[in-house]
């Protein structure tokens, strides 16, 4: 048996594990269909919850040139509040795998302040990490394909398909909501792997095996180099008596596509299998969030994707979540053998990252500057 929150070793990764197709007892083993999230993983915010982000805030606000990097517990300091946010990591390990914080006044902040905030409360879950060639610790999950050339699917206002990101946490701020649609969709990887284990094992072996992947140009281009995974990721791991999924589905068709891997009927219709399942009524569970709102989600045991949404037309109406990827120091390490983006990646990564760089009125001007230049009022 899967035992989730066993005692952390801290031992680096010691090689493969051979795993055989069997259910795993695991409490993030649910169906969408048959979990009411408002009554398990729902946690409101109480008048002092509130009381002391406001101190936190005035306190950060005090510190001449502080950057997003410089925040930690010492200068977002939090009350009973920082022990409910450590309570709450253990539990996102734990647990179901994903927690829904509600009540954050956000009419009271500006976007900027909300994005301190941010900072401030993930500073008690774990360590922000970049997410691409720019080097950002926060990403703007917004529509901007009408101005960004080559816009990544977050960059949309499409369907986008349930995967992992990379990490042990990851985090969404809702700064806005979209005007119809863009449903938070989630599910457990736990669920699909005991359905394969139960009726497709032959499919389950060959997701233990894993893929090989195709990242983005621009992302192997600014870090080490490496495009192609050198060895197929698995789907499932088990490292440390702990289970860990990764998957981007995109990434192994950008493969196949590209020439790098072909991939077998058996081996695509694995993949398949994964994603029909995590695409179905009866495992994923959808969450329409408020403005903000913050969802925190177990990557190692959690899919997540989106379904399309209509904007406003204007920049600083249109839907915008923050996005954090967080490295948890006392949870085991992520099995290596899962790892697509290097710690030698990002290092690379960080060097084109700016101060601030990702403050949302920052990004904004980003966007009408981009606007501009492809309307043709910049020289």
């Amino acid at each position: 048996m899967i035992r989730p929150g066993r005692p952390v070793s801290g031992r680096p990764y010691s090689g493969e594990t051979t795993m055989k197709p069997t259910h795993i007892e695991h409490p993030a083993d649910w169906k969408g269909a048959e979990l009411d999230y408002t009554k398990q993983a729902l946690r409101i915010l109480s008048s002092d919850d509130v009381a002391q982000i406001d101190a936190a805030l005035a306190h950060m606000q005090e510190i001449e040139g502080l950057d997003f990097c410089d925040v930690t517990q010492k200068t977002f300091p939090l009350g009973s509040f920082g022990d409910s946010l450590r309570d709450m990591r253990n539990e996102l390990r734990t647990g179901l795998g994903f927690v829904l914080m509600r009540g954050l006044p956000r009419e009271r902040y500006t976007s900027d302040q909300m994005a301190w905030i941010y900072f401030g409360i993930g500073a008690y879950l774990g360590h922000s990490m970049p997410q691409s060639y720019h080097g950002e610790l926060l990403g703007h999950v917004m529509d901007v394909s009408d101005v960004e050339k080559d816009a990544r699917a977050y960059h949309s206002d499409g369907h986008l398909a349930m995967h992992t990101d990379v990490d042990d946490i990851v985090a969404l701020m809702c700064l806005r909501t979209s005007l119809s649609g863009g449903a938070s969709r989630i599910a457990s990887a736990v669920a699909i792997h005991n359905e394969l284990a139960r009726t497709r094992p032959d499919l389950l072996e060959i997701l233990y095996r894993g893929f090989h992947m195709r990242r983005m140009d621009r992302d192997a281009a600014a870090g080490t180099g490496r495009v192609v995974s050198e060895e197929p990721l698995p789907v499932f791991k088990v490292q440390d008596g702990e289970i860990t999924c990764f998957m981007v589905g995109g990434y192994v068709r950008r493969a196949e596509m590209a020439g790098d891997i072909s991939l077998s009927e058996l081996e695509r219709e694995a993949l398949d299998e994964f994603e029909r399942l995590a695409m179905s009524p009866e495992f994923y569970l959808d969450m329409d969030f408020a403005d903000g709102d913050v969802q925190f989600l177990n990557n190692r045991v959690m899919l997540h994707g989106r379904t399309e949404f209509v904007n406003i037309p204007a920049f600083d109406k249109r839907r915008n979540l923050l996005r954090l990827w967080l490295r948890v120091p006392d949870w085991t390490v992520f099995p290596e053998s899962q790892i697509l983006h290097t710690d030698e990646d990002r290092k690379l990564w960080s060097r084109h990252r700016t101060r601030l760089q990702e403050l949302p009125s920052r990004y904004l001007a980003y966007l009408d500057h981009l606007k501009a230049t492809a309307d043709g009022q910049v020289a």
